[in-house]
């Protein structure tokens, strides 16, 4: 029996799914609401409320990754790790580390200012995918298909607190089918995978795609086992689109993956597979 702690901001229909899959394996399962989390250097594993192993399910990337800093800190097995979290947190410390790890992604530039974003712009030309440095459900990510839209853009983020609106994350826009790839990956072995079906240009469950289920093929499963091992393992989401010219490339990898969609495609019993590792982990 190991004890879980499952940290979480803000309670999920996916945090209470995997408290379900703990207590069916014989695991002792603690729900930890993050934003109650005190500690300070002499702070010990029981003085936070932590178990053998911490699930780190914070919808905010930057209390997540302060939960997982305080875990490893205290000894405990968190999941994902802080240096997993910090690199998949950002955009372009992921894209860098996949591209480096030869796994195909889409052409993407990087510019530290507006008007490095506009000179980009021009030379690569339209239209472009811009995304936020930080963020998920696809808040933030927009098709810019021309330099009005493009200043519309600037313009707006000028006027946010936020340091990373003043950064600019620009990707090729990919011609694909009316939808992506979701896999989810535990411990590096794709469990699951799911399309992600949308009129629209954003693709995710969250912002309405219908899930459809997806076969896990070689390639698939190939392309997210090289994904998870290109930003540290544990439990990822891989996000991929189908190219007309190249094939299957790799756009995105989550640190806090969402899984209720794929639960309603019939796919493998993902929360149990995330409990499993959880306690390998925590006994390793």
């Amino acid at each position: 029996m190991v004890r879980i702690s499952i940290a979480y901001d803000r309670l999920r229909v996916e945090e209470k799914m995997l408290a379900a899959s703990a207590a069916e394996l014989g695991h002792e399962a603690s729900m930890l609401d993050a934003k109650s989390m005190e500690a300070g250097t002499e702070g010990t594993a029981a003085s936070m409320g932590l178990g053998d192993a911490v699930l780190v399910r914070c919808v905010s990337h930057h209390r997540g990754a302060c939960v997982a800093a305080l875990a490893e800190f205290a000894g405990v097995t968190a999941i994902n790790s802080l240096e997993v979290s910090s690199r998949c947190g950002n955009k372009m410390f992921m894209t860098l580390l996949l591209r480096r790890a030869g796994v195909p992604t889409p052409r993407t530039h990087f510019a530290l200012s507006a008007e490095g974003a506009v000179g980009c712009m021009g030379r690569e030309g339209y239209p472009l995918v811009i995304k936020p440095l930080v963020g998920s459900w696809g808040r933030g990510v927009m098709s810019v298909g021309d330099r009005d839209t493009l200043d519309a853009i600037i313009e707006s983020r000028s006027v946010t607190d936020s340091p990373h609106d003043r950064l600019y994350y620009l990707q090729e826009r990919v011609e694909r089918p009316p939808r992506d790839i979701r896999v989810i990956t535990v411990g590096g072995e794709a469990v699951a995978a799911m399309y992600r079906e949308s009129a629209g240009f954003r693709t995710n469950v969250a912002a309405g795609a219908a899930p459809r289920a997806c076969e896990i093929t070689p390639e698939i499963a190939e392309l997210a086992a090289g994904a998870s091992d290109a930003v540290g393992g544990g439990v990822l989401g891989v996000d991929m689109m189908e190219d007309a010219s190249r094939g299957i490339v790799v756009h995105e990898v989550n640190n806090t993956v969402e899984f209720r969609g794929m639960a309603s495609t019939g796919q493998a019993d993902v929360p149990a597979a995330i409990v499993a590792y959880a306690a390998r982990a925590a006994r390793a």
